[in-house]
């Protein structure tokens, strides 16, 4: 049997044992992960734009309060 090289040593452990995957099941897990990501950029997405908004009704209030109740307005239908 030919000698394991030290980085082989290394990445099997001790008992020259390791966990090995499918294709489909790393594809499937890679899958998962990205739709978890996904979801939550959307949400602070979502969130940014919100927050964006309010900051943008704060700064009209000042200069033109109804186009202000106007950006709130939208900023709620949006989230509905």
């Amino acid at each position: 049997m030919k000698e394991l090289s030290p980085l082989a040593r290394q990445l099997l452990g001790n008992n020259n044992t390791v966990k090995f995957y499918t294709q489909q099941e790393y594809d499937r897990a890679v899958a998962e992960a990205k739709g978890e990501i996904i979801a939550v950029a959307i949400e602070a997405t979502k969130y940014a734009i919100g927050i964006e908004r309010e900051e943008c009704a704060l700064l009209v209030d000042s200069l033109y309060p109804e186009g202000a109740q106007q950006i709130r307005d939208r900023a709620l239908i949006a989230k509905h």
